[in-house]
């Protein structure tokens, strides 16, 4: 009864952060495309996740779920690190680096670590367009603590405190954010009657924090007030005030269902319905093969389709495999691998490997 009380508790609270944004918060048209700051935040880290048109919020139940639900975590089995690397446009690189610690009768604790990485620019001015002969850069950070426990066999609450930082050249911003999840597990369409393989419901409220401002020396200019008069005060320091930018806030709410589940194989086929502070709502579609292989471990298939119904998408059908290798001493290695069409921007590639132990 107490685990009700929880768990009904949490939801109630989720429920309430959303319905107490005001309407400009979230998507409304005209949609509020390019206001938001640190977008990367919504790339989707993770190639498991990726590969299934990041329909994942009801599926994530390994490390990567500090991106797309933090509740995943606490259906962890075993303590986990892992490493994606998503090379991105224009020579943008992008990576995500976590490590997750299962701790009996605790929950699981777990890091985070996104980057990205812009490369080296020329910098340029109006007497000279084609480069001073400075180089610049740019880069993206996030930092994430999560935690997450499992308060009764079917139901996960999960939540992460991130650090957001961004830098252009000599000019930084930085902000707070939180993110919130629930996942449980269902009797409802299982195959086999088992609530393991029943349908699993998601939710998650990701990147709800502060506002980030510029600010620099790089914003800072020489001013002459007035340029037609002589024996005054010019070439005085002025600074551009910039205003602060919202994060890019995301209600994702996802089901799965097994459709097919004998003996070592199982096909699994999930939805998710998002819904952003900067673009219109939108639909994501995908699906997995898994294969069990006795004392090797197991081989996966994935597809999916990213954001159906979305305004002017460039996003589109997504591939991906992978498997996970089971060694002596329940130690385990996990490969996987993602490909993303992205319309008229061309296709992107992303790979991801943990270490089980």
């Amino acid at each position: 009864m107490k685990v009700f009380k929880i768990s009904g508790l949490i939801v109630l609270t989720m429920m309430i952060l959303l319905s107490g944004f005001n309407n400009s918060s979230f998507a409304q048209k005209p949609y509020r495309v390019g206001t938001t700051s640190a977008n990367f935040l919504e790339m989707g880290f993770g190639s498991a996740g990726g590969a299934m048109g990041e329909a994942y919020v009801s599926m994530a139940t390994d490390l990567s779920a500090i991106y797309w639900n933090p509740a995943g975590l606490g259906y962890m089995d075993q303590s986990e690190v892992q490493f994606t690397y998503q090379p991105w446009f224009v020579d943008i690189n992008t990576s995500f680096t976590a490590a997750g610690l299962v701790i009996p009768r605790v929950g699981v604790l777990a890091l985070g670590i996104y980057q990205v990485d812009y490369g080296d620019m020329k910098v340029t001015t109006l007497d000279q367009q084609t480069g001073t002969g400075e180089f610049f850069s740019a880069n993206d950070f996030a930092f994430s603590f999560s935690y997450s426990r499992k308060l009764a066999e079917w139901f996960s609450f999960g939540a992460s405190a991130k650090y957001i930082s961004s830098k252009i050249w000599h000019t930084s911003s930085s902000a707070a954010a939180v993110d919130l999840g629930v996942m449980l597990n269902t009797h409802f369409f299982s195959p086999t009657g088992k609530k393991d393989d029943g349908m699993a419901i998601g939710m998650s409220i990701a990147n709800y924090g502060t506002k980030m401002k510029y600010d620099g020396m790089d914003l800072i200019f020489p001013i002459d007030l007035s340029a037609d008069e002589y024996g005054n005060y010019r070439d005085v320091p002025g600074q551009y005030r910039l205003q602060g930018w919202e994060l890019p806030l995301i209600f994702r709410v996802g089901m799965s269902v097994n459709p097919i589940v004998i003996g070592k194989h199982r096909l699994t086929v999930s939805i998710d319905a998002l819904h952003p502070n900067n673009n219109s709502e939108s639909i994501n579609l995908g699906a997995q093969y898994m294969m069990k292989m006795p004392a090797i471990g197991s081989f996966y298939l994935r597809s999916g389709y990213k954001a159906l119904f979305m305004d002017e998408s460039e996003y589109g059908a997504t591939f991906g495999g992978g498997f996970v290798l089971r060694f002596m001493n329940n130690i385990g290695l996990k490969l996987d691998y993602c490909y993303k069409d992205i319309g008229m921007l061309g296709y992107v590639h992303s790979y991801t490997m943990g270490f089980l132990f």
